[in-house]
């Protein structure tokens, strides 16, 4: 789907070979697991939306899962991670309780943020996820200083900043650019370029549409990824990963992934071609892609992959009724967690 920019420098790129000995069949199938889990409970909490159980903005992550599982795969305990509004897929990857991310969409007092945050500020500092961020561009610092914390700290750490393709023309992204490569911070820019800012398609917003070049005059080396398959993603974000952690300096992948619905739950998306998505469901889902590989290398039957998706379901089920159960934060708690003494 896309095409790839050279390996960072001082890391040896892997092999399409080699996948088949990083990835067991074991590890295949719980990265089917992890996508499908993400699907699902994405296709859930638009079933909510449309119930009024969730309010205000709610991006849904469904097409995308692909990036984040596969770098999360390819990921170490001590990695932090930080993205922008579209972050339910994120924590999910992370490990974050279902339950926990549900009842925060629905604003309960058994979320996350204790009901306050909703669909895009929500944390959890057990599993190094430091939230989803609502104004574009403004995690693209904090990851930096993510990193930052990592070298200072001499942890091994590496931060894994996501930001979208709308998000890199800000100003904020550029200057953390060049911090993060002035001090060779271990940081890894994930752009997930799902080909639209909102309604705007990237080649309308950017001069160059060759994003993971954007480092170039910074001296960060680049990728560009196919983001539809977790196996390219595993692989390129192992390599981009290794190189973070070398002390060698910052790296940017290009994720070149696309969503299915709409910006936002609001968003129609009539600004794009039917023909675009159906072309993209039939030949480039992530999910699928896996699940007939899973096929022809027996590594599964349908038996066995019908059976993954009940189980799932089942935990999403019951996501969303441990949500609509919980109950709502009492009036108290608008003057709670709004600040900390020194």
């Amino acid at each position: 789907m896309a095409k790839s920019a050279k390996a960072p420098v001082g890391v040896q790129a892997r092999s399409t070979e080699d996948d088949s000995h990083e990835l067991t069949p074991e590890r295949l199938l719980e990265l089917y697991r992890r996508m499908l889990l993400i699907r699902r409970f994405e296709e859930k909490a638009g079933q909510l939306y449309g119930m009024g159980l969730i309010g205000g903005f709610c991006h849904l992550y469904i097409g995308q899962e692909a990036v984040v599982v596969g770098m999360q795969a390819a990921a170490a305990p001590v990695d932090t991670l930080v993205t922008s509004y579209r972050d339910h897929g994120h924590m999910l990857a992370c490990g974050m309780d279902p339950k926990g991310v549900m009842a925060e969409l629905t604003g309960r007092r058994g979320g996350y943020s204790k009901g306050k945050g909703g669909s895009m500020h929500m944390f959890s500092r057990e599993k190094n996820f430091f939230g989803g961020h609502g104004i574009v561009g403004a995690q693209v610092p904090i990851g930096t200083g993510l990193a930052f914390g990592h070298k200072y700290k001499a942890d091994g750490g590496v931060s894994h900043t996501y930001l979208g393709d709308g998000a890199i023309n800000q100003g904020q992204v550029a200057e953390a650019f060049n911090m993060a490569a002035l001090w060779k911070l271990p940081v890894v820019y994930i752009i997930e370029n799902n080909k639209y800012g909102m309604g705007t398609a990237v080649e309308r917003a950017s001069a160059t549409a060759e994003l993971y070049r954007r480092g170039e005059s910074f001296g960060i080396p680049g990728h560009q990824v196919n983001g539809m398959d977790v196996t390219a993603v595993y692989r390129a974000g192992g390599e981009a990963l290794a190189h973070a952690r070398s002390g060698a300096g910052p790296v940017i992948v290009e994720m070149k992934t696309y969503r299915y619905r709409g910006h936002s739950m609001s968003d129609p998306a009539k600004y794009r071609p039917k023909e675009e998505l159906a072309k993209m469901r039939k030949e480039s889902d992530p999910i699928d892609t896996l699940s007939h590989r899973l096929l022809e290398e027996k590594i599964v039957d349908e038996a066995k992959l019908k059976e993954i998706d009940r189980e799932v379901k089942a935990v999403v089920t019951d996501a969303a009724e441990f949500a609509q159960q919980s109950p709502e934060p009492d009036p108290s708690e608008l003057y709670t967690d709004i600040l900390r003494e020194a």
